[in-house]
């Protein structure tokens, strides 16, 4: 018999039974005769009771001792697939020794902790610590750099920087309802337009002085420009300074036109400025940075690319079924709209989606029941992601919300 110790529990296995499984560590202890290789195994040897010491969870080794006498690992559910993983593997044995039942349980299980952990790295990554007294250490200006970090970058490190954050939010919603008004009829008169101008510079000031100081305190200058919240400040800033730019060049063009006699102004200049004025709206994607609930959602999309990409696949697929349907069995009535299956497309899409705007509907019974079919699948195709994303979208929140608090 071999005696064994296993995290101060004794046990005793046939050197007979050991020396039938010999790649395992128990089984070179069997069949090794030199004592100094014997010694290498384990973590201590009494001589006075001819016993080998493991320093091992005895919890996890009823399993190992199991599996000698029987031949047959077991797998329970209840433990931890790392650790008990990280066990097996040093006693040297495999999981296809379990029962297939098992293993594949155990296996899925694994997966799901795997899964776990690299969405909980992501995470972290997402909401990064604020190790701010480290990442200025020894560098140009590290605590005056610090100190403007934890104004623009940490809301939760004092009431100047909550400040600043609520007045960040207060501007992008003051400039998209400035941008909003400005299509206005009624807001096109002269102060109107003034008022707006005016405003419009106000805020690309604060966009531009933030944008400054995130850049003169980050600590690296690379990873600032590769970050995509601060992608999205430059592009919120850069619309206003090359409006004004091709306002200058539409104010010279025009006097130049205007020397020649000709009224017209130079058109594709106007829809070049008309562009850059639109893309203002993404300023509204500056509220992320200070909006856990949209960080959660963008969190969730990416986590979740691979649904949302199977469910635009299926509508797709529904969408040319559907409409090649609808157009075989309604393109010979009078005055149909079903005119050519890409024509179909729109109708097929908006049944799918049940809103059916109803400006293109069928004629025929037959036509009538593909749409039903159209839009029983558009139900049961819709309602299938829904419960996945919410529950995925509510637990990255309240992690997301249990880390920012944490800090």
């Amino acid at each position: 018999l071999l005696n064994i110790n296993v995290g101060g529990k004794s046990f005793q296995i046939a050197c007979k039974v050991l020396a039938q499984y010999p790649i395992t560590r128990l089984g070179k202890l069997a069949l090794y005769t030199d004592h100094a290789k014997k010694l290498q195994l384990c973590d201590d040897y009494l001589v006075q009771k001819n016993e080998y010491f493991f320093d091992r969870d005895p919890s996890i080794f009823h399993y190992v001792f199991h599996f000698y006498r029987s031949g047959v690992l077991w797998v329970m559910e209840e433990m931890c697939p790392s650790n008990f993983m990280e066990e097996i593997e040093y006693w040297g044995i495999h999981l296809k020794y379990s029962q297939r039942c098992c293993r594949i349980l155990f296996e899925e299980k694994q997966d799901e902790l795997s899964e776990y952990l690299k969405i909980e790295k992501e995470l972290e990554a997402e909401l990064e610590p604020l190790n701010s007294g480290e990442q200025f250490d020894g560098k140009f200006l590290g605590g005056f750099r610090k100190i403007i970090w934890n104004l623009i970058e940490n809301p939760y490190s004092s009431v100047p920087a909550k400040i600043i954050a609520v007045m960040s939010s207060f501007f992008v919603l003051i400039s998209i309802v400035g941008m909003t008004l400005s299509t206005v009829e009624e807001m096109k008169n002269k102060t109107a337009k003034m008022w707006m101008e005016q405003m419009e510079m106000i805020c690309a000031i604060f966009f531009t002085s933030e944008y400054l100081m995130r850049l003169i305190s980050s600590s690296s200058f690379k990873n600032f420009l590769r970050a995509a919240f601060n992608a999205i400040d430059l592009v919120a800033i850069l619309p206003f300074y090359i409006q004004l730019l091709f306002e200058n060049l539409d104010e010279a063009d025009t006097l130049y036109h205007e020397e020649l006699h000709k009224v017209e102004n130079v058109s594709k200049l106007g829809k070049v400025l008309k562009l850059i004025k639109l893309m203002r709206i993404f300023r509204i994607l500056k509220l992320a940075r200070h909006s856990t609930g949209l960080r959660a959602f963008s969190f969730t999309m990416r986590q979740c690319y691979q649904q949302v990409c199977c469910l635009l696949l299926f509508i797709a697929m529904g969408v040319f079924t559907f409409s090649a349907l609808i157009h075989s069995v309604e393109h010979d009535v009078p005055g149909t709209g079903f005119t050519s299956i890409p024509c179909a497309w729109w109708w097929a899409a908006v049944s799918l989606s049940t809103v059916g705007y109803g400006d293109t509907v069928p004629d025929t019974v037959l036509g009538r029941m593909v749409a039903f079919v159209c839009i029983s699948f558009g139900i049961i195709l819709n309602g299938m992601p829904i419960s996945i994303l919410y529950n995925k979208f509510s637990d990255y929140y309240a992690k997301l919300k249990a880390h920012e608090l944490s800090q």
